[in-house]
Protein backbone atom coordinates (compact mmCIF):
# COMPACT_ATOMS: atom_id res chain seq x y z
CA UNK A 1 0.00 0.00 0.00
CA UNK A 2 1.40 3.75 -1.10
CA UNK A 3 2.14 5.90 1.93
CA UNK A 4 -0.31 8.73 2.60
CA UNK A 5 0.24 11.77 0.56
CA UNK A 6 1.34 14.54 2.81
CA UNK A 7 1.47 18.32 2.50
CA UNK A 8 5.02 17.71 2.17
CA UNK A 9 5.03 14.74 0.19
CA UNK A 10 6.19 16.92 -3.30
CA UNK A 11 6.04 20.79 -4.36
CA UNK A 12 4.74 21.38 -8.31
CA UNK A 13 5.10 23.79 -10.60
CA UNK A 14 2.62 24.49 -13.04
CA UNK A 15 3.50 26.81 -15.85
CA UNK A 16 -0.13 28.61 -17.06
CA UNK A 17 2.02 31.25 -19.87
CA UNK A 18 4.98 32.99 -20.42
CA UNK A 19 6.66 29.84 -21.37
CA UNK A 20 6.83 30.14 -25.59
CA UNK A 21 5.71 33.74 -25.81
CA UNK A 22 6.82 37.22 -24.57
CA UNK A 23 4.27 37.89 -22.03
CA UNK A 24 1.29 35.87 -20.29
CA UNK A 25 3.79 35.22 -17.43
CA UNK A 26 2.20 33.26 -14.82
CA UNK A 27 2.87 30.09 -12.39
CA UNK A 28 1.86 28.12 -9.43
CA UNK A 29 3.58 26.69 -6.80
CA UNK A 30 1.57 23.98 -5.24
CA UNK A 31 1.31 21.41 -2.34
CA UNK A 32 -1.37 18.89 -1.58
CA UNK A 33 -2.78 21.67 0.55
CA UNK A 34 -1.92 25.22 -0.80
CA UNK A 35 -1.58 26.99 -3.93
CA UNK A 36 -0.19 29.86 -4.57
CA UNK A 37 -0.44 32.03 -7.92
CA UNK A 38 3.24 33.73 -9.08
CA UNK A 39 2.49 36.72 -11.54
CA UNK A 40 -0.61 37.37 -13.55
CA UNK A 41 0.45 38.58 -16.87
CA UNK A 42 -1.52 39.61 -20.04
CA UNK A 43 -0.27 39.65 -23.84
CA UNK A 44 -0.94 42.13 -26.10
CA UNK A 45 -2.68 40.63 -29.43
CA UNK A 46 -1.09 39.42 -32.63
CA UNK A 47 -1.42 40.70 -35.92
CA UNK A 48 -4.21 37.32 -36.69
CA UNK A 49 -6.18 38.21 -33.39
CA UNK A 50 -8.46 40.84 -35.42
CA UNK A 51 -10.30 43.09 -32.66
CA UNK A 52 -9.22 41.34 -29.76
CA UNK A 53 -7.87 43.91 -27.11
CA UNK A 54 -5.22 41.64 -24.54
CA UNK A 55 -5.14 37.70 -23.80
CA UNK A 56 -4.99 36.59 -20.80
CA UNK A 57 -3.92 33.24 -19.39
CA UNK A 58 -6.30 30.69 -18.93
CA UNK A 59 -7.05 30.00 -15.08
CA UNK A 60 -8.97 26.63 -15.48
CA UNK A 61 -6.24 24.94 -12.95
CA UNK A 62 -6.17 27.10 -10.47
CA UNK A 63 -10.27 27.68 -10.66
CA UNK A 64 -10.43 23.56 -9.68
CA UNK A 65 -8.15 24.05 -6.75
CA UNK A 66 -9.91 27.36 -5.64
CA UNK A 67 -10.32 25.76 -2.25
CA UNK A 68 -6.55 25.63 -1.43
CA UNK A 69 -5.35 29.35 -3.12
CA UNK A 70 -3.92 31.20 -0.41
CA UNK A 71 -2.34 34.07 -2.15
CA UNK A 72 -1.18 35.95 -5.53
CA UNK A 73 2.50 37.14 -5.68
CA UNK A 74 3.75 39.68 -8.15
CA UNK A 75 7.35 40.19 -8.80
CA UNK A 76 7.09 43.66 -10.27
CA UNK A 77 4.39 46.22 -12.16
CA UNK A 78 4.44 45.14 -15.79
CA UNK A 79 1.57 44.67 -18.07
CA UNK A 80 2.99 41.31 -18.74
CA UNK A 81 3.14 40.27 -14.85
CA UNK A 82 0.28 41.97 -13.27
CA UNK A 83 -2.10 42.61 -16.46
CA UNK A 84 -4.66 40.05 -16.15
CA UNK A 85 -5.16 40.38 -12.25
CA UNK A 86 -8.66 41.97 -12.45
CA UNK A 87 -9.81 39.04 -14.05
CA UNK A 88 -8.22 36.55 -12.07
CA UNK A 89 -9.76 38.52 -8.66
CA UNK A 90 -12.81 38.93 -9.77
CA UNK A 91 -13.45 35.08 -10.29
CA UNK A 92 -10.81 33.75 -7.27
CA UNK A 93 -10.20 36.19 -3.94
CA UNK A 94 -7.03 35.73 -3.00
CA UNK A 95 -4.67 38.13 -0.77
CA UNK A 96 -1.84 39.82 -3.49
CA UNK A 97 1.55 40.40 -2.06
CA UNK A 98 4.00 43.10 -3.93
CA UNK A 99 6.36 45.99 -3.53
CA UNK A 100 5.17 49.70 -3.26
CA UNK A 101 5.13 50.66 -6.75
CA UNK A 102 3.50 47.19 -8.19
CA UNK A 103 0.30 47.44 -5.35
CA UNK A 104 -0.13 51.30 -6.59
CA UNK A 105 -0.27 50.16 -9.83
CA UNK A 106 -2.57 47.14 -9.16
CA UNK A 107 -4.55 49.67 -6.97
CA UNK A 108 -5.56 51.53 -9.94
CA UNK A 109 -6.37 48.59 -12.00
CA UNK A 110 -8.69 47.42 -9.38
CA UNK A 111 -10.31 50.77 -9.27
CA UNK A 112 -10.96 51.11 -12.79
CA UNK A 113 -12.91 47.29 -12.67
CA UNK A 114 -14.83 48.14 -9.31
CA UNK A 115 -12.78 45.78 -7.68
CA UNK A 116 -10.20 47.85 -5.12
CA UNK A 117 -13.05 47.23 -2.45
CA UNK A 118 -12.78 44.04 -1.68
CA UNK A 119 -8.74 43.55 -2.84
CA UNK A 120 -6.58 42.26 -0.10
CA UNK A 121 -3.42 43.69 -1.02
CA UNK A 122 -0.54 43.28 1.10
CA UNK A 123 3.05 45.37 1.27
CA UNK A 124 6.32 43.44 0.91
CA UNK A 125 9.83 44.70 1.50
CA UNK A 126 12.81 42.82 0.05
CA UNK A 127 14.85 40.77 2.74
CA UNK A 128 11.62 40.69 5.01
CA UNK A 129 10.57 36.74 4.97
CA UNK A 130 6.68 36.13 4.59
CA UNK A 131 4.83 32.79 5.46
CA UNK A 132 2.50 31.89 3.06
CA UNK A 133 1.16 28.16 4.25
CA UNK A 134 4.61 25.75 3.88
CA UNK A 135 6.47 28.19 2.02
CA UNK A 136 8.40 31.01 3.24
CA UNK A 137 9.02 33.76 0.82
CA UNK A 138 12.13 35.84 0.97
CA UNK A 139 12.06 39.07 -1.84
CA UNK A 140 15.09 40.09 -3.03
CA UNK A 141 15.43 43.07 -4.22
CA UNK A 142 16.38 43.17 -8.97
CA UNK A 143 17.33 45.50 -11.45
CA UNK A 144 15.02 45.96 -14.21
CA UNK A 145 13.15 48.72 -16.03
CA UNK A 146 10.62 49.21 -13.75
CA UNK A 147 11.62 50.40 -10.16
CA UNK A 148 10.16 47.88 -7.49
CA UNK A 149 11.22 44.47 -8.80
CA UNK A 150 11.92 41.70 -7.06
CA UNK A 151 12.83 38.15 -7.25
CA UNK A 152 12.31 35.69 -4.25
CA UNK A 153 13.86 32.65 -2.67
CA UNK A 154 11.07 30.45 -1.21
CA UNK A 155 11.45 27.94 1.31
CA UNK A 156 9.44 24.97 0.23
CA UNK A 157 9.19 21.42 1.77
CA UNK A 158 11.07 19.85 -0.82
CA UNK A 159 13.81 22.71 -0.67
CA UNK A 160 14.65 26.12 -1.82
CA UNK A 161 13.48 27.65 -5.34
CA UNK A 162 14.93 30.66 -6.20
CA UNK A 163 12.71 32.69 -8.79
CA UNK A 164 14.92 35.69 -10.79
CA UNK A 165 11.71 37.48 -11.87
CA UNK A 166 12.38 39.95 -14.87
CA UNK A 167 16.19 41.27 -14.19
CA UNK A 168 19.57 42.65 -15.05
CA UNK A 169 22.62 43.64 -13.62
CA UNK A 170 22.95 47.50 -13.67
CA UNK A 171 26.09 48.29 -11.59
CA UNK A 172 25.43 51.56 -12.11
CA UNK A 173 21.31 52.25 -11.34
CA UNK A 174 19.49 55.32 -11.66
CA UNK A 175 18.36 55.83 -7.88
CA UNK A 176 20.47 53.01 -6.13
CA UNK A 177 19.42 50.02 -5.27
CA UNK A 178 21.32 47.77 -7.35
CA UNK A 179 20.46 44.08 -7.12
CA UNK A 180 20.87 42.23 -4.50
CA UNK A 181 23.68 39.72 -5.77
CA UNK A 182 24.48 39.24 -2.21
CA UNK A 183 21.01 37.56 -1.28
CA UNK A 184 21.37 35.73 -4.38
CA UNK A 185 24.57 34.11 -3.22
CA UNK A 186 23.81 34.04 0.38
CA UNK A 187 20.95 31.13 -1.37
CA UNK A 188 23.43 29.33 -3.48
CA UNK A 189 25.36 28.67 -0.32
CA UNK A 190 22.51 27.44 1.17
CA UNK A 191 21.75 25.02 -1.16
CA UNK A 192 19.44 25.93 -3.89
CA UNK A 193 16.76 23.13 -5.10
CA UNK A 194 15.80 24.88 -8.30
CA UNK A 195 16.39 28.45 -10.30
CA UNK A 196 13.71 29.50 -12.30
CA UNK A 197 15.26 32.37 -14.66
CA UNK A 198 14.25 35.39 -17.10
CA UNK A 199 14.99 34.27 -20.35
CA UNK A 200 14.25 37.08 -22.40
CA UNK A 201 17.60 37.91 -23.35
CA UNK A 202 19.63 34.81 -23.68
CA UNK A 203 20.60 34.98 -27.35
CA UNK A 204 22.31 38.22 -26.41
CA UNK A 205 26.10 37.67 -26.00
CA UNK A 206 27.71 39.64 -22.94
CA UNK A 207 26.12 42.16 -20.71
CA UNK A 208 23.43 44.71 -20.95
CA UNK A 209 23.92 48.28 -21.03
CA UNK A 210 23.57 50.12 -17.79
CA UNK A 211 20.36 52.71 -18.03
CA UNK A 212 22.84 55.54 -17.19
CA UNK A 213 24.38 55.02 -20.78
CA UNK A 214 21.06 55.83 -22.37
CA UNK A 215 21.14 58.98 -20.14
CA UNK A 216 24.42 60.24 -22.00
CA UNK A 217 22.78 59.67 -25.43
CA UNK A 218 19.68 61.69 -24.64
CA UNK A 219 21.62 64.57 -23.38
CA UNK A 220 23.80 64.93 -26.19
CA UNK A 221 20.44 64.95 -28.43
CA UNK A 222 18.81 67.57 -26.26
CA UNK A 223 22.23 69.84 -26.34
CA UNK A 224 22.07 69.62 -29.53
CA UNK A 225 18.08 70.04 -30.28
CA UNK A 226 17.31 73.92 -31.50
CA UNK A 227 13.20 73.06 -31.22
CA UNK A 228 11.11 71.53 -29.57
CA UNK A 229 11.92 67.68 -27.63
CA UNK A 230 9.58 65.19 -27.93
CA UNK A 231 10.33 62.00 -26.06
CA UNK A 232 8.57 58.82 -26.59
CA UNK A 233 8.99 56.07 -23.70
CA UNK A 234 7.17 53.81 -21.79
CA UNK A 235 5.49 54.91 -18.76
CA UNK A 236 6.43 52.88 -16.15
CA UNK A 237 10.03 53.72 -17.00
CA UNK A 238 10.29 55.55 -13.41
CA UNK A 239 14.72 55.40 -13.92
CA UNK A 240 14.30 56.67 -17.39
CA UNK A 241 11.39 59.19 -16.80
CA UNK A 242 13.90 60.69 -14.23
CA UNK A 243 16.70 61.05 -16.65
CA UNK A 244 14.56 63.07 -18.82
CA UNK A 245 13.71 65.11 -16.07
CA UNK A 246 17.47 66.00 -14.78
CA UNK A 247 17.96 66.32 -18.51
CA UNK A 248 15.50 68.70 -19.31
CA UNK A 249 16.69 71.22 -15.77
CA UNK A 250 20.28 70.59 -16.77
CA UNK A 251 18.94 72.48 -20.27
CA UNK A 252 16.73 75.13 -19.16
CA UNK A 253 13.77 73.41 -20.53
CA UNK A 254 10.01 72.49 -19.07
CA UNK A 255 8.48 69.67 -19.09
CA UNK A 256 5.13 68.31 -20.69
CA UNK A 257 3.86 64.94 -19.51
CA UNK A 258 1.34 63.88 -22.01
CA UNK A 259 -1.24 60.19 -22.12
CA UNK A 260 -2.78 58.92 -19.42
CA UNK A 261 -0.69 56.32 -18.67
CA UNK A 262 2.10 58.78 -18.24
CA UNK A 263 0.28 60.90 -15.98
CA UNK A 264 -0.84 57.91 -13.55
CA UNK A 265 2.51 56.64 -13.70
CA UNK A 266 4.56 59.80 -12.93
CA UNK A 267 2.01 60.94 -10.03
CA UNK A 268 2.31 57.50 -8.28
CA UNK A 269 6.37 57.29 -8.60
CA UNK A 270 6.40 60.77 -7.24
CA UNK A 271 3.72 59.94 -4.03
CA UNK A 272 6.43 56.61 -3.31
CA UNK A 273 9.64 59.09 -3.77
CA UNK A 274 10.73 57.04 -6.75
CA UNK A 275 10.37 60.32 -9.23
CA UNK A 276 11.73 63.90 -7.86
CA UNK A 277 10.59 66.75 -10.35
CA UNK A 278 12.07 69.95 -9.54
CA UNK A 279 9.76 72.63 -8.20
CA UNK A 280 8.50 74.76 -11.70
CA UNK A 281 9.61 72.21 -14.25
CA UNK A 282 6.01 70.50 -15.40
CA UNK A 283 3.96 72.42 -17.01
CA UNK A 284 0.56 72.00 -17.81
CA UNK A 285 -0.60 71.29 -21.51
CA UNK A 286 -2.05 75.08 -21.94
CA UNK A 287 1.23 76.76 -21.11
CA UNK A 288 2.92 75.40 -24.20
CA UNK A 289 1.76 78.00 -26.31
CA UNK A 290 3.24 80.51 -24.12
CA UNK A 291 6.97 78.66 -24.06
CA UNK A 292 9.95 79.18 -26.63
CA UNK A 293 10.02 75.67 -28.29
CA UNK A 294 14.27 75.92 -27.11
CA UNK A 295 12.63 75.63 -23.53
CA UNK A 296 10.10 72.56 -24.15
CA UNK A 297 10.33 69.09 -23.42
CA UNK A 298 7.42 66.94 -23.88
CA UNK A 299 6.95 63.58 -22.38
CA UNK A 300 4.75 61.25 -24.06
CA UNK A 301 3.42 57.84 -24.75
CA UNK A 302 3.35 55.79 -28.18
CA UNK A 303 6.76 54.35 -28.59
CA UNK A 304 5.15 51.49 -30.03
CA UNK A 305 3.08 52.65 -32.73
CA UNK A 306 -0.02 52.01 -30.37
CA UNK A 307 -2.77 53.51 -32.79
CA UNK A 308 -4.63 55.49 -29.75
CA UNK A 309 -1.41 56.24 -27.78
CA UNK A 310 -0.61 60.40 -28.29
CA UNK A 311 1.94 60.02 -30.15
CA UNK A 312 0.11 58.29 -33.17
CA UNK A 313 -2.05 60.60 -32.56
CA UNK A 314 -0.11 63.44 -33.01
CA UNK A 315 1.97 61.92 -36.13
CA UNK A 316 -2.15 61.53 -38.07
CA UNK A 317 -2.90 65.74 -36.76
CA UNK A 318 -5.51 64.04 -34.59
CA UNK A 319 -4.17 64.96 -31.09
CA UNK A 320 -6.50 68.33 -29.43
CA UNK A 321 -3.61 70.34 -28.31
CA UNK A 322 -0.34 68.55 -29.50
CA UNK A 323 1.06 69.34 -33.43
CA UNK A 324 4.52 69.01 -34.70
CA UNK A 325 6.37 72.00 -35.95
CA UNK A 326 8.65 72.13 -38.55
CA UNK A 327 12.36 71.25 -36.57
CA UNK A 328 11.21 69.10 -33.28
CA UNK A 329 12.66 66.50 -32.12
CA UNK A 330 11.02 63.47 -31.47
CA UNK A 331 12.70 60.68 -29.68
CA UNK A 332 11.40 57.09 -29.73
CA UNK A 333 13.32 56.01 -26.43
CA UNK A 334 12.63 52.47 -26.42
CA UNK A 335 13.14 48.98 -28.21
CA UNK A 336 11.14 48.13 -31.56
CA UNK A 337 8.92 45.09 -29.90
CA UNK A 338 8.44 42.01 -32.32
CA UNK A 339 5.10 42.77 -34.21
CA UNK A 340 5.06 46.37 -34.18
CA UNK A 341 7.37 47.47 -37.07
CA UNK A 342 4.53 48.25 -39.27
CA UNK A 343 3.11 50.39 -36.48
CA UNK A 344 6.14 52.14 -35.55
CA UNK A 345 7.50 53.00 -38.94
CA UNK A 346 3.91 54.62 -40.25
CA UNK A 347 4.47 56.93 -37.14
CA UNK A 348 7.74 57.49 -38.47
CA UNK A 349 6.88 58.34 -41.63
CA UNK A 350 3.68 60.58 -40.68
CA UNK A 351 6.29 63.05 -38.64
CA UNK A 352 8.92 63.03 -41.04
CA UNK A 353 6.18 64.16 -43.44
CA UNK A 354 5.05 66.91 -40.74
CA UNK A 355 8.49 68.33 -40.67
CA UNK A 356 9.93 66.56 -38.14
CA UNK A 357 13.62 65.14 -37.52
CA UNK A 358 13.20 61.38 -35.86
CA UNK A 359 15.47 59.57 -33.78
CA UNK A 360 14.48 55.60 -33.02
CA UNK A 361 16.78 52.93 -32.00
CA UNK A 362 18.02 51.78 -35.95
CA UNK A 363 19.61 55.31 -35.70
CA UNK A 364 21.35 56.10 -32.36
CA UNK A 365 21.55 54.48 -29.13
CA UNK A 366 18.48 55.63 -27.17
CA UNK A 367 17.08 52.07 -25.31
CA UNK A 368 18.51 49.76 -23.61
CA UNK A 369 16.79 46.68 -22.32
CA UNK A 370 15.91 45.92 -18.79
CA UNK A 371 16.80 42.38 -19.13
CA UNK A 372 19.80 40.32 -18.61
CA UNK A 373 22.23 39.18 -21.40
CA UNK A 374 24.45 35.86 -21.28
CA UNK A 375 27.29 36.86 -18.74
CA UNK A 376 24.51 38.24 -16.58
CA UNK A 377 22.51 35.06 -16.86
CA UNK A 378 25.82 32.64 -16.33
CA UNK A 379 26.77 34.85 -13.41
CA UNK A 380 23.25 34.33 -11.70
CA UNK A 381 23.35 30.67 -11.90
CA UNK A 382 26.89 30.43 -10.70
CA UNK A 383 25.77 32.71 -7.32
CA UNK A 384 22.94 30.41 -6.80
CA UNK A 385 24.16 27.15 -8.06
CA UNK A 386 21.17 24.95 -8.32
CA UNK A 387 20.32 21.11 -8.40
CA UNK A 388 17.75 22.42 -11.20
CA UNK A 389 17.10 24.56 -13.62
CA UNK A 390 14.16 25.61 -15.41
CA UNK A 391 14.99 28.60 -18.30
CA UNK A 392 11.41 31.04 -17.91
CA UNK A 393 9.88 34.01 -19.62
CA UNK A 394 10.31 33.90 -23.01
CA UNK A 395 10.17 32.45 -26.57
CA UNK A 396 10.92 28.51 -26.86
CA UNK A 397 14.51 29.58 -28.99
CA UNK A 398 14.93 31.80 -25.39
CA UNK A 399 14.50 29.13 -23.38
CA UNK A 400 16.26 26.11 -25.32
CA UNK A 401 19.67 29.12 -25.47
CA UNK A 402 19.11 29.60 -21.79
CA UNK A 403 19.70 26.07 -20.75
CA UNK A 404 22.12 25.79 -23.33
CA UNK A 405 24.49 28.29 -21.02
CA UNK A 406 23.23 26.74 -17.92
CA UNK A 407 25.06 23.33 -18.95
CA UNK A 408 27.88 25.75 -19.98
CA UNK A 409 28.41 26.11 -16.19
CA UNK A 410 27.92 23.21 -15.00
CA UNK A 411 23.90 22.00 -14.96
CA UNK A 412 23.86 18.48 -16.01
CA UNK A 413 22.01 18.26 -18.99
CA UNK A 414 19.31 16.12 -17.34
CA UNK A 415 18.73 18.40 -14.43
CA UNK A 416 18.05 21.41 -17.22
CA UNK A 417 14.37 20.96 -16.96
CA UNK A 418 12.55 22.11 -19.94
CA UNK A 419 9.29 23.23 -19.38
CA UNK A 420 6.37 25.24 -21.44
CA UNK A 421 2.93 26.15 -20.83
CA UNK A 422 1.00 23.30 -19.35
CA UNK A 423 3.41 21.50 -18.20
CA UNK A 424 4.43 20.52 -14.59
CA UNK A 425 7.59 19.91 -12.78
CA UNK A 426 7.32 18.15 -9.47
CA UNK A 427 9.55 17.92 -6.60
CA UNK A 428 9.65 15.18 -4.42
CA UNK A 429 11.74 12.57 -2.47
CA UNK A 430 13.14 10.94 -6.25
CA UNK A 431 14.20 14.52 -7.03
CA UNK A 432 12.74 17.03 -9.87
CA UNK A 433 11.03 15.76 -13.27
CA UNK A 434 8.75 17.09 -15.60
CA UNK A 435 5.81 15.05 -13.60
CA UNK A 436 2.83 15.94 -16.57
CA UNK A 437 0.17 18.33 -18.27
CA UNK A 438 -2.68 20.21 -17.51
CA UNK A 439 -5.10 22.08 -20.36
CA UNK A 440 -4.13 25.54 -20.11
CA UNK A 441 -4.66 28.40 -23.23
CA UNK A 442 -5.61 31.85 -23.66
CA UNK A 443 -8.35 33.82 -22.66
CA UNK A 444 -9.58 36.74 -25.34
CA UNK A 445 -10.81 39.29 -23.76
CA UNK A 446 -12.57 41.80 -26.26
CA UNK A 447 -14.59 44.92 -24.83
CA UNK A 448 -16.53 43.43 -21.94
CA UNK A 449 -16.39 40.21 -23.31
CA UNK A 450 -14.05 37.91 -21.57
CA UNK A 451 -13.65 34.30 -23.45
CA UNK A 452 -16.25 34.56 -25.48
CA UNK A 453 -14.14 34.67 -28.34
CA UNK A 454 -13.37 31.60 -29.26
CA UNK A 455 -10.86 30.71 -31.92
CA UNK A 456 -13.49 29.75 -34.54
CA UNK A 457 -14.72 33.71 -33.98
CA UNK A 458 -11.10 34.39 -34.66
CA UNK A 459 -10.89 32.52 -38.15
CA UNK A 460 -14.53 34.13 -38.93
CA UNK A 461 -12.85 37.35 -38.66
CA UNK A 462 -9.83 36.97 -40.63
CA UNK A 463 -11.90 35.09 -43.35
CA UNK A 464 -14.31 38.81 -43.49
CA UNK A 465 -10.96 41.05 -43.42
CA UNK A 466 -9.64 38.50 -46.18
CA UNK A 467 -12.54 37.72 -48.69
CA UNK A 468 -15.14 40.10 -47.93
CA UNK A 469 -19.17 38.78 -46.95
CA UNK A 470 -21.62 38.41 -49.54
CA UNK A 471 -25.15 38.11 -47.97
CA UNK A 472 -28.12 36.43 -49.82
CA UNK A 473 -31.63 37.55 -49.29
CA UNK A 474 -34.94 36.16 -50.46
CA UNK A 475 -38.46 36.07 -49.40
CA UNK A 476 -41.08 33.44 -50.27
CA UNK A 477 -44.05 32.02 -49.38
CA UNK A 478 -44.42 28.37 -48.55
CA UNK A 479 -48.30 28.17 -49.46
CA UNK A 480 -48.40 29.51 -52.67
CA UNK A 481 -45.18 28.40 -53.55
CA UNK A 482 -43.65 31.66 -54.65
CA UNK A 483 -41.03 33.85 -54.68
CA UNK A 484 -41.62 37.03 -53.17
CA UNK A 485 -40.42 39.65 -55.01
CA UNK A 486 -36.42 39.64 -56.27
CA UNK A 487 -33.76 37.99 -54.40
CA UNK A 488 -30.87 40.42 -53.67
CA UNK A 489 -27.23 39.91 -52.85
CA UNK A 490 -25.41 42.33 -51.07
CA UNK A 491 -21.97 42.68 -50.43
CA UNK A 492 -18.96 44.11 -48.12
CA UNK A 493 -15.48 43.96 -48.81
CA UNK A 494 -15.75 41.08 -51.82
CA UNK A 495 -16.15 43.30 -55.02
CA UNK A 496 -17.49 46.70 -55.97
CA UNK A 497 -21.52 45.67 -57.62
CA UNK A 498 -21.21 47.92 -60.56
CA UNK A 499 -17.39 46.35 -61.35
CA UNK A 500 -19.11 42.53 -61.12
CA UNK A 501 -22.59 43.14 -61.68
CA UNK A 502 -23.35 40.50 -64.09
CA UNK A 503 -21.46 38.08 -61.99
CA UNK A 504 -23.81 39.33 -59.37
CA UNK A 505 -26.68 38.49 -62.04
CA UNK A 506 -25.62 35.39 -62.62
CA UNK A 507 -25.41 34.64 -58.82
CA UNK A 508 -28.81 35.66 -58.12
CA UNK A 509 -29.89 33.33 -61.08
CA UNK A 510 -28.88 30.89 -59.37
CA UNK A 511 -29.75 31.65 -56.18
CA UNK A 512 -33.43 31.65 -57.94
CA UNK A 513 -33.09 28.39 -59.08
CA UNK A 514 -32.60 26.85 -55.95
CA UNK A 515 -35.45 28.41 -54.52
CA UNK A 516 -37.72 27.12 -57.29
CA UNK A 517 -36.21 23.68 -56.80
CA UNK A 518 -37.07 24.13 -53.15
CA UNK A 519 -40.39 25.36 -53.33
CA UNK A 520 -41.48 22.21 -55.68
CA UNK A 521 -40.84 19.59 -53.36
CA UNK A 522 -43.74 18.52 -51.28
CA UNK A 523 -42.26 19.70 -47.96
CA UNK A 524 -38.92 22.06 -47.68
CA UNK A 525 -35.86 22.29 -45.83
CA UNK A 526 -35.25 25.73 -45.64
CA UNK A 527 -31.90 25.15 -43.32
CA UNK A 528 -30.96 22.48 -46.14
CA UNK A 529 -31.57 24.77 -49.17
CA UNK A 530 -29.64 27.78 -47.52
CA UNK A 531 -26.26 25.60 -47.15
CA UNK A 532 -27.52 24.36 -50.94
CA UNK A 533 -27.48 28.07 -51.85
CA UNK A 534 -24.01 28.52 -50.00
CA UNK A 535 -22.45 26.10 -51.52
CA UNK A 536 -23.26 27.09 -54.96
CA UNK A 537 -22.13 30.63 -54.51
CA UNK A 538 -18.96 30.09 -53.01
CA UNK A 539 -18.53 27.14 -56.12
CA UNK A 540 -19.64 30.04 -58.33
CA UNK A 541 -17.15 32.89 -56.78
CA UNK A 542 -14.34 30.95 -56.39
CA UNK A 543 -14.83 29.41 -60.15
CA UNK A 544 -14.60 33.29 -61.96
CA UNK A 545 -12.91 35.04 -59.03
CA UNK A 546 -10.90 33.21 -56.96
CA UNK A 547 -11.98 34.55 -54.06
CA UNK A 548 -13.70 32.75 -50.76
CA UNK A 549 -16.01 35.09 -49.83
CA UNK A 550 -18.37 34.48 -46.79
CA UNK A 551 -21.49 33.59 -47.90
CA UNK A 552 -24.57 34.26 -45.46
CA UNK A 553 -27.50 33.17 -47.24
CA UNK A 554 -31.08 34.34 -45.74
CA UNK A 555 -34.04 32.75 -46.65
CA UNK A 556 -37.41 34.95 -45.33
CA UNK A 557 -40.47 32.63 -44.85
CA UNK A 558 -44.07 34.32 -45.00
Amino acid sequence: MDPPETAASWVDLTFLGGLGEIGLNSLTLETADCLVVVDAGLMFPEDHMLGIDIVIPDFAYVRERRDKLAAVVLTHGHEDHIGALPFFLREMPAPVYGTPLTLALVREKLREHGLLDAADLRLIQPRTPVAIGPFTFEFIAVSHSIVDGVGFAVDTPQGVIVHSGDFKIDQTPISGGAMDLGRFAHFGERGVLALLSDSTNAERPGYTLSEREIGRTLEELVREAEGRVIIAVFASHIHRLQQIVRIAAKFGRKALFNGKSMLLNTRLARELGYLDIPPGLEVNIGDLKNLPPQETLIVTTGSQGEPLSALARIALEAHKHLHIQPGDLVILSSKFIPGNERAIGTVINNLYRLGAEVVYEEVADIHVSGHASQEELKLLLNLTRPRYFIPIHGEMRHLVRHARLARAVGVPRERCLMARDGLQVRFDAEGGRLHGEVEVGRVFVDGKGVGDVSRIVLRDRRHLAGDGLVIAVAAVDPTDRRVVGEPDLVTRGFTLEEEQAPLLEEARHIFLEILHRGLSEPTQDWLEIQTQVGKALRKLFFKTLERRPMILPLILTL
